[in-house]
């Protein structure tokens, strides 16, 4: 709670220095004298950034469960069932959270975690994960995962979300104002200009975005794998579950889901990527056992 407070802080101080700027550069009044005020603006920009990002955390652990068809299981299904539950009620006891959901679903080597609460969260691993691996790799790859629980990563990634989605909103509204006005003569009101450009600064922005949540998530995972290692005494059974996911072809995971995943595919662009490569993973965790 206090890390997530002092990650909401620092981020309505960014807002009031943003606010500071545009006072002392004048724009927050050339703006208003054509009725273009920036505290409402900002008001709606922070309601809509955050409220999605907010929405989405809280409905995170059905529609996981809903788009990989993951079937929760409670250990009575048979003796594999009765290891994957009490591997992650140790690994919870450990971290000190609360015993997530378990569950699993059909598919390629992969494996998730969500939820909004780190008390009420949910684990999922493979199929394919759990053929491709022996046990203590699959303990170290529940490791991860339980990791992601504690750290509050979900959480943390829904705020840096709602950040980002207000400041998208909020400056694509701003310069596409000044835009309008420049270069397209809009005396007052907003003209065709405003629109169009609003329109695709909220894309360009997007994109930008996109880096900013992508390096944060690429550090997480270092730090999910450190957890990993740190509740199983030894970094070893991590390197090896990271060895041979990188000799296959990860899962693949819904769009929402990714970032979330145990690995991803590298994509076309190393800076979107939501998890750094496993070399890199690989080589961080042989560093920590030295």
């Amino acid at each position: 709670m206090k890390r997530i407070a002092l990650f909401v802080l620092t981020n309505l101080a960014v807002m009031v220095v943003l606010s500071v700027v545009l006072k002392v550069f004048g724009i927050d009044r050339a703006l208003a004298q054509d009725g273009f005020a920036l505290a409402p603006l900002l008001a709606f920009a922070a309601v809509f950034g955050f409220g999605g990002a907010i929405v989405s955390l809280l409905i995170s652990k059905p529609v996981a469960k809903w788009t990989t068809g993951a079937r929760v299981i409670d250990g009575s299904e048979g003796a594999s069932e009765r290891w994957l539950v009490d591997t992650v009620r140790q690994l919870s006891e450990r971290a000190g959270i609360g015993v997530p959901e378990v569950a699993v679903y059909d598919g390629a080597p992969n494996a998730f975690a969500t939820g909004a609460f780190r008390n009420s969260a949910l684990v999922a691993v493979s199929t394919g994960l759990l053929q491709s691996m022996n046990r203590d790799e699959v303990e170290a790859v529940l490791g991860h995962e339980v990791a992601h629980v504690a750290n509050g990563d979900m959480v943390t990634m829904a705020l840096i979300q709602g950040v980002l989605n207000t400041f998208v909103i909020f400056l694509a509204r701003v310069v596409g104002m000044l835009i309008d006005r420049a270069v397209f003569r809009s005396e007052r009101g907003t003209g065709p200009g405003y629109y169009l450009t609003v329109f695709v600064l909220e894309i360009v922005f997007a994109i930008l975005a996109s880096l900013i949540v992508a390096w944060f998530s690429r550090r997480r995972e270092f730090r999910a794998d450190r957890g990993s290692a740190d509740y199983l005494g030894s970094p070893q059974p991590m390197q090896r579950a990271l060895a041979r996911l990188g000799g296959s072809e990860p899962g693949a995971l819904p769009e929402a889901m990714r970032a979330f995943g145990i690995t991803d595919r590298p994509g076309w662009m190393a800076l979107f990527s939501s998890h750094p490569p496993i070399e890199q993973r690989i080589a961080a965790l042989q560093a920590l056992g030295r």
